[in-house]
């Protein structure tokens, strides 16, 4: 949700020789819809070479989207600590969506950020990164951008993807709980889907592991 493809990079650097990784970055001064950014992506994949899309968090729903045109040389869909329908629920989803013009000016104590996004293993350096993420995002963009992940539903396009999907899950994911991938199950049962012993931003925080992951995936495909 940060639009930075910075985090991404020590993931990208996990991944083995063979293969290309490209990040794609959204603009973080304007805010760009789930329809603008799929455009944005559209623009971005390769044009004549096979690839596959790996996706995190906000940007799951986006690639489920994109998968969903059925692009030519579109191989497979990784979807990590993702959804398909928005990942809060009932009487917290009204409140948040209440709140959220004034959340992105509220300040989160770094005990709290930490509870629900790190772990105790993670890199040093990813919480200054994360911070430095969401500061270079405008608060009306981060605003709107959470306002997009507590309306969305692609369950229909989900339904329309055909290439081979991997699903990861974080087991102590306090953001993105297990009832994400049952929704997604429910519509896809075949997904192949792996739990690993981690928080969210598995990419971030397990790069050389969710790299060795993806890598055995797409040389399946």
């Amino acid at each position: 949700m940060y639009g930075t493809g910075e985090l991404f990079a020590d993931f990208a650097e996990a991944l083995p020789s063979e293969f290309t990784a490209q990040v794609v970055g959204y603009p973080n001064d304007v805010y760009l819809s789930y329809p603008q950014l799929l455009d944005f992506i559209c623009a971005a994949v390769p044009a004549s070479e096979p690839y596959v899309i790996v996706a995190e968090s906000f940007s799951t729903t986006l690639a489920i989207q994109f998968a969903a045109t059925c692009p030519v040389n579109l191989k497979g869909l990784v979807l990590s600590a993702g959804f398909a329908t928005s990942p809060i629920r009932g009487r917290v989803r009204s409140v948040c969506l209440f709140l959220t013009p004034i959340m992105p000016y509220l300040p989160v104590p770094e005990f709290a950020s930490g509870f629900m996004i790190f772990k105790s293993t993670a890199p040093n350096s990813l919480p200054a990164r994360v911070r430095d993420a969401v500061a270079s995002a405008k608060p009306k963009v981060l605003m709107e951008r959470a306002r997009a992940v507590l309306r969305c539903n692609a369950l229909a396009e989900l339904r329309a993807v055909k290439v081979p999907m991997l699903y990861l899950q974080a087991r102590h994911d306090r953001l993105v709980n297990g009832v994400c991938l049952e929704d997604i199950r429910r519509v896809r049962p075949e997904i192949e889907a792996l739990v690993l012993d981690g928080p969210h931003l598995l990419l971030q925080q397990m790069p050389e592991r969710t790299a060795e992951i993806v890598a055995d995936f797409v040389r399946r495909l």
